[in-house]
């Protein structure tokens, strides 16, 4: 469906995923197989395992090996590997005898298997492990920063995450810590990252945010926040929800039942016990009236109303709803 509700591929599969990059994946004979935008399935040959085309490659695997299909599911790079990870930035790693390398597009091998384990190239650096240690190479497979970490995250521009002892911290691209080891990692919640150049900090159970610089910006002092987005955080205190800016200030004061994230400038708020939209004022651009509702994406949101799934936009119109 689109964004104006026109049926763009007939409902005929059992299960299918949103699209990303192009292409959704559907259950076909209980295995996934990618979709196109024009409802065209890519059965040249199918896998056990079908990933998600980044670069134009999709990862796959077959039996117990990995390989490689293009966006027209001809095989791109043998299924030879023992395991595979996405491309990124021209390049994937890629485990063989017990070590990773890395591969270009032809299959070739960029960097020799060595390490004992490795992450992508982000900001032209990747993460890898070796003799129990974290570091980061170069595209030559030389150490830039040397192994001494329990663990890298990938780089995000000028600044990497590192962990050491159970607690993260920063650094540059030349090694130095910007920011030592310091902030809990909490149980339940993904490994840290920057978003609107903001990183979220937890301390005692408390949350805060520090920028690429190693300044803590917002205090840890909010039981509940969230990531940034269009420039906004979602905090919770006094059990009732809120929103920030970058520097803190509070934008949208801290009045709703439940929230979520703002997308496309609106974000879906619960008030009485009932989900509609605000836009980043804090003032309704949709009045609350659903059972539940998600964060728009690519103008349409996905609500409940009457005990059915519907697709509104922007105007609160139903584009479509579940029979």
């Amino acid at each position: 469906m689109d964004a104006q509700g026109q049926i763009i591929i007939e409902p005929q599969y059992f299960e299918a995923e949103d699209f990303y990059n192009g292409f959704s994946r559907i259950r076909f004979n209980d295995k996934l197989v990618p979709l196109d935008s024009l409802g065209r399935l890519l059965m040249k040959h199918l896998f056990n395992y079908v990933g998600f085309f980044e670069e134009a490659l999709a990862k796959v695997q077959l039996v117990n090996r990995w390989g490689f299909i293009d966006t027209r599911g001809s095989i791109a790079i043998e299924v030879q590997f023992d395991e595979a990870d996405d491309f990124s930035e021209g390049m994937a790693a890629v485990r063989n005898n017990g070590h990773f390398g890395f591969i270009n597009k032809r299959g070739s091998y960029c960097i020799e298997p060595q390490f004992e384990q490795s992450g992508a190239f982000k900001s032209g650096l990747a993460a890898v492990r070796k003799d129990g240690l974290s570091g980061y190479v170069d595209k030559t497979g030389s150490f830039v920063i040397q192994p001494q970490f329990d663990e890298c995250l990938p780089f995000q521009e000028k600044v990497g995450l590192v962990l050491q002892d159970q607690k993260w911290g920063i650094i540059n691209r030349q090694g130095k810590v910007l920011l030592s080891p310091q902030f809990d990692l909490p149980e339940g919640l993904p490994k840290p990252a920057f978003f609107d150049d903001r990183a979220r900090i937890a301390k005692d159970g408390k949350f805060g945010f520090i920028d690429k610089k190693g300044n803590i910006v917002i205090e840890p002092k909010y039981p509940f926040a969230g990531n940034f987005s269009e420039g906004l955080v979602l905090v919770n205190l006094d059990d009732q929800f809120g929103y920030l800016d970058k520097t803190g200030t509070t934008i949208i004061p801290p009045r709703f039942e439940d929230a979520g994230v703002f997308s496309d400038g609106l974000a879906p708020v619960k008030e009485n016990d009932e989900w509609g939209f605000i836009d980043t004022d804090g003032k309704w651009a949709i009045q609350a009236q659903f059972e539940n509702a998600l964060p728009f994406r690519d103008g349409l949101a996905q609500i409940i109303i009457e005990g059915k799934w519907t697709y509104i936009n922007r105007w609160g119109e139903r584009i479509w709803q579940e029979d």
